[in-house]
Order: structure tokens, then sequence, then C-alpha cells
């Protein structure tokens, strides 16, 4: 193995860095000088931005792990594991599951090896397959998230299929829970009442998991419903889009999800670089998720979307759980302003929050009432029509009527 080696980072199919790694695992990631010199330069990420709004160009060195931003477009857990294994890459260097994985990442990032097409060299010891069997096996997509995950096609007569190496689908499977019943039909049904409130969501289906096909060895043993969404990071011509979620953002690796931010960080962001109608938007998503109960709502399930390549805008919405279905659960994921509690999630912490992110206080109070208004409405006259069994309905009953704004008016 060669003491360096380097990968190409392709925005829009163009070069605009490059990530060396020497020995003993070191990476070193840097801009090309193009896109330094480049005024009109498609945006990577909020992260890279100095408080002038200039392009940071120094960054210290990582070693096994890769920097954070390119950290969080590598799968979590169990995809981890299982997409690692079939590439023949030990899942704890990034470098090398990076190269495996990089020719469909999340938004319009893409990775190449700068000296031509050859798969990542063995790390681990001998597996018992060649360079062309681990090539052929291993998927070669990304889709950050626990839950295993696929990039698939919509067929003509409305069936899924998932590509031979999973490059380029426009659509993800989230496949059913081996642990918890039903979660596929929980998403569809809680993003689906967030659309008929008005929420910018993805298409979403529920598929019989047994008509999707082309489904990798040893998945197809999986029964019940699948869910498949509408990739947002793919255009109707399917070109990318670029996106980017709040870890990245933030700068903290995948493990820090849950404690490094906090839904008033995430709106400061979103009013320093979006629009009124983002921020209602995130007022609408952060009051309909504690209404019912989705403790998930962590910095990777918040993401910022570059329609024009250089704009920042809140993204559309994905992976609404009502969690308390399946864990009964009194907190949320990350702090709203001074608490994570639902039982203290009231009109007056979202004050807190409009104040201490310095978004405009009557549009975050009026956004929470219209959201909880139409809330109420909605959930009423649909709950029985949604594809939730009688205890999530039940669940999420009882805990509508521990969340103050829900009641405060």
């Amino acid at each position: 193995m060669a003491d360096v080696t380097v990968l190409d980072i392709l925005l829009y199919g163009e070069p605009i860095a490059t990530l060396t790694r020497v020995g003993d695992d070191q990476t070193f990631f840097a801009f090309t000088q193009d896109y330094i010199d480049n005024p009109e330069r498609p945006t990577l990420s909020l992260n890279f931005k100095d408080q002038l709004g200039g392009l940071i160009t120094d960054f210290r060195p990582y070693r096994m792990r890769l920097m954070p931003f390119l950290s969080n477009l590598l799968p979590e857990g169990n995809m981890r594991s299982y997409l690692a294994k079939r590439a023949g890459v030990n899942e704890q260097r990034e470098f090398f599951l990076l190269w495996a994985l990089g020719k469909d990442l999340p938004g319009a990032i893409t990775v190449r090896p700068a000296e031509g097409e050859a798969w990542p060299p063995e790390t681990d010891g001998d597996d018992g397959k060649s360079e062309a069997e681990r090539r052929e096996s291993a998927l070669r997509f990304s889709l950050a998230g626990v839950q295993l995950k696929f990039s698939a096609v919509l067929e003509r007569m409305g069936g899924l299929t998932i590509p031979a190496r999973g490059i380029g689908g426009d659509w993800i499977v989230k496949l059913p829970s081996p642990r918890f019943e039903g979660v596929p039909e929980n998403e569809f049904a809680m993003m689906t009442l967030a659309r008929m409130m008005g929420m910018n969501v993805p298409d979403v289906r529920l598929i019989d998991t047994a008509t999707i096909t082309n489904l990798p060895e040893g998945i197809g043993a999986l029964k019940g419903q699948t869910l498949a969404v509408r990739r947002f990071d793919r255009a109707d011509d399917s070109a990318a889009v670029h996106i980017e979620d709040f870890a990245q953002i933030f700068g903290i690796y995948p493990d820090q999800k849950y404690e490094k931010g906090s839904a008033r960080n995430i709106a400061q962001v979103i009013g320093a670089e979006g629009t009124e109608a983002d921020i209602a938007e995130f007022i609408r998503r952060l009051t309909f998720n504690a209404l019912i109960g989705n403790a998930d709502m962590h910095l990777k399930n918040w993401s910022m979307i570059y329609p024009d390549k250089r704009t920042a805008a809140l993204a559309p919405a994905y992976d609404f759980v009502s969690t308390i279905a399946f864990l009964p659960d009194e907190t949320a994921a990350l702090k709203f302003s001074r608490t994570k509690k639902f039982r203290e999630f009231g009109f007056d912490e979202l004050a807190h929050l409009a104040a201490k992110a310095m978004l405009p206080e009557k549009l975050v109070l009026d956004t929470a009432r219209e959201t909880v208004a139409l809330f109420r409405q909605l959930w009423q006259a649909e709950r029985n029509n949604l594809p939730l069994p009688k205890e999530a309905v039940t669940a999420i009953d009882a805990h509508v009527k521990t969340v103050p704004i829900a009641s405060e008016g």
C-alpha cells in the first residue's frame, strides 16, 4: 500500500478539494486553489464560513476518523457495518469507507481516487474475496442513519428496484425494523399528517417489502411494509442538489448528535441564513414533533439545502416518527431553548427561543398557534384513517394532553 493516498472531493461533479491520507491513517483536507479563488463558488458547508462570511481554508489533520463534515456523510450503526462488510473495508477506517461509498453520497458530493478508479485496498486482512468480487458485492452509496436504508429507482409499473450498486436512486427505501413493529407505517402517517398541515414534506409511499426487487442478500427476509421517500437531494432530472445536516453545520460527529446542539442553535442558523418562510417552517416542525411525541429529532434530522448552489434554505422534512408509540419518553432529543421536557414546551419556552435566537417573536408565536390549531383539527379528523394501530393513537392522544402548548391557546 502506498504511504500517501489522495481522494478528490467533487461538488456538482467538479473537484473542489482533496483528502490526503498518509501513514498511520492521518488525513488532511484542503480546498483546491481554483475553489478558493472562485468568487461564485458553490457552498460546501456553512461550517466552512468564517465570521466575516469568508471561506475557512486551514484545517487540522484527523486520525482514523475523518473531519466531522466528511464523517457525517457516512452511514451509522448497522448500515455502516453492513456496507463496510460488503466492501471488505474496516468500518472504523473512514478514509477507506468514504472511498468505497463515494459515488452516491447525500447531497451533491462525490469522491473519487485521484489516481484512477482503483478499489480501496483490503485493510483488514484477507476475506477470501478478490478485488473484483468486493467491488461487485459492495453497495456503493451512503445514506446516513442507523435504520437500514437503500437508494431505489421507481419503476414505470410503480414498483421499487434497488440498483445493483446503489448508484443513482431517486428514492430512499427504509426497511421494517426487526425490533419495533410498524415503524414505516408510523413515519408514513406522521409525514402525511405534516404535509396536510402545510409542511414541506417529500413524497412518501408504503410498499410491501416482498415486492421490492434486487434487495441485497440477507435483507429480503424482512417482512411487512417498507417506507419509500423521494430524495429531495435529487432534482426531477436526477441531478444532485446539495444538502448538509446540522451535525455537519456545527462540525460535530454523528455520535454527538444528541449532545452538542439545541433547537435554539438550529433556529439561530436558520434565522441568519434563511428567510422568514424558513423560520415559520422550522417552528411548525418543532411544534408538530413536540405534539406527536417525537423524541428523536436530533441534529442529523434537520438539514439545509442549496437550491441555487450558494444560498442556504431549510431542507424538506424527514424522519418524523411518533417515538412515544414505541418507547415512552418525556424528553426531546435536543433542548428546545432551556428544557428538553415535552411537559415544559409552551409559548413561554418558544418566546425564550425566539429572543435568544434573534427571531421575530410574533412570527414564532403566531406560527405555533396556527400549528396547534391545525393539528387539533386534522388529528381529530384523520387519526383513524392513518395506518396507525389503536395503541399508537391512544399514546399520542395521552401525550398531547401533557404538552402545554396544546392547551395554552
